[in-house]
This record gives structure tokens, C-alpha cells and sequence, in this order.
């Protein structure tokens, strides 16, 4: 078997190809961003670049895609308790690997424990959520995103745009952080707490609520090497760190 057969090798009739693709292009971009990551923290190459706004916007691209995508599927998903908790799992062990070999770069609430936390959540409210209109669904959400995107921050507004602020008592410790109030002090190198983004999960939801018919009958057979990237996202990510780190070591 060739390469090619091998990444076409999976049955795929019951998969949307084009979910694949752009799940595959975003693990990609996660791939690249995290090799700089590791150049610019772990190596110490001086890239002023990294530091500013055009890498945090590519960051954020990144999330925003893994979450909505997430929101999206499981609209679908047949064992969405069982994703869920794999997921969340995942998340855990990677806290736990960093907290014993690389305290220093510790991750903590990271985007997998969100992931995994918003299935887990979905998972007992998805009936009763169904029944909400798609649209104003979808715009509740996004708003709801926009309105506590800052509340780490210590205030409520849109986006950036500061409206109320919050009290100090509600930001005490490692329980009030995953939830989105992080306690002075508190670090984590990946830090996505449930609000506000589950939010955005929920807006991926109602994507697939309002046009998710459509978009899985889309008839495109994809682009080869991003369906396998994209049907075998969580492994990849599981695995990519501790390769990209090894290959980083042997060449630096």
C-alpha cells in the first residue's frame, strides 16, 4: 500500500469531507503556531513578531475554528457523552503530564478540557436546546460570547469594549478559574476557561441547527491529505507537541 491509499485507506462514506478539510487545515495551522511557540519559549530564538497582535489573532483563529467545529458536531454526534469524556480525559492527562515534567509551562483549563467540558454539558441539555430556533439561537450565543469574552479581564462588555466590571470576590481560586475567574496570580500557557466559550460552542451548535443539512450534503470528496489530518485530529493533537519538540531538539 502506497502513501496515498494509506491516507485514503478509512471508509469515509458517512463523513463530511469538507468538515474534514477544514478541521485538517486548522490542525495544521496549530502545528505551525506551536513549532513557533516552542522555537520562541523553549529554544530561545528572539522573534518580536510572535509577541505581538498578528500571532494572536492567528491563535485565536485557530480556537475559534477548533470550537465551532466542535459546537457544530455535536449537533450530530451519536456518542457525545462518551467523545466528551475522551476528550475532557485527554485534557486532564495533559495537565497532569505538564504539571509533573514542565511545571514551568503548565497547562491548565486548556482548550481540550473546554472541549470536553462543553460535550460533557451538551450531552444532558442537547434536547432541551434543541428546541430553540436556530437563528435567534445562533445570535444569543454570539452576543452572550461577545458580552463575557473579557470576563477573565475582570469586566463585561463586547469584545473589547468595557461595560460593567466585575467584583474582585469572584475571582478566588482554581474552581472559580474554570469557570472564567481566575485568581491573581493564576497561569496557565493554554487557558480556556467555560465562559465565555462555551458560548461559542453553542454557536457552533446552532450553526449546525440552522444550516447543518446543507453543509453535510455538500458532495466534495475533499483534498486527500487534510480528510486524514481531519478525521484523526485528537490523535494528532495528543502526539504533535512532544514530535515537533524532539524534532526542534535533534535540529537545534
Amino acid at each position: 500500500m502506497n502513501f496515498k491509499e494509506f491516507l485514503q485507506s478509512k471508509p469515509t462514506e458517512n463523513r463530511c469531507h469538507l468538515l474534514d478539510c477544514i478541521r485538517g487545515l486548522t490542525v495544521l495551522n496549530m502545528i505551525a503556531f506551536h513549532g513557533i511557540w516552542d522555537l520562541v519559549y523553549l529554544f530561545g530564538v528572539n522573534w518580536n513578531w510572535y509577541y505581538g497582535q498578528g500571532a494572536y489573532l492567528w491563535q485565536q483563529c485557530i480556537c475559534w475554528n477548533f470550537i465551532l467545529l466542535s459546537g457544530f458536531c455535536s449537533g450530530m454526534s451519536r456518542h457525545l457523552l462518551r467523545r466528551g469524556l475522551t476528550v475532557f480525559g485527554l485534557g486532564a492527562f495533559i495537565t497532569l503530564f505538564t504539571a509533573l515534567f514542565m511545571p514551568e509551562d503548565l497547562i491548565l483549563f486548556g482548550v481540550l478540557t473546554l472541549i470536553g467540558s462543553c460535550m460533557l454539558i451538551m450531552a444532558g441539555i442537547r434536547k432541551q436546546i434543541q428546541k430553540i430556533p436556530a437563528i435567534p439561537g445562533f445570535c444569543i450565543s454570539f452576543l452572550l460570547f461577545g458580552f463575557t469574552k473579557h470576563i477573565d479581564d475582570r469586566f463585561l462588555g463586547f469584545f473589547s469594549h468595557e461595560l460593567f466590571t466585575l467584583p474582585e470576590f469572584l475571582y478566588r481560586n482554581n474552581l472559580t478559574a474554570y469557570f472564567g475567574f481566575p485568581q491573581r496570580g493564576f497561569y496557565s500557557t493554554d487557558y480556556f476557561s467555560l465562559l465565555p466559550w462555551i458560548f461559542l460552542f453553542l454557536t457552533g451548535f446552532f450553526i449546525y441547527q440552522a444550516f447543518g443539512e446543507k453543509i453535510l450534503n455538500i458532495k466534495w470528496k475533499g483534498i486527500g491529505f487534510l480528510n486524514f489530518i481531519g478525521r484523526h485530529a485528537l490523535e494528532i493533537y495528543a502526539l504533535h507537541q512532544p514530535v515537533i519538540y524532539g524534532i526542534l531538539w535533534i535540529c537545534m
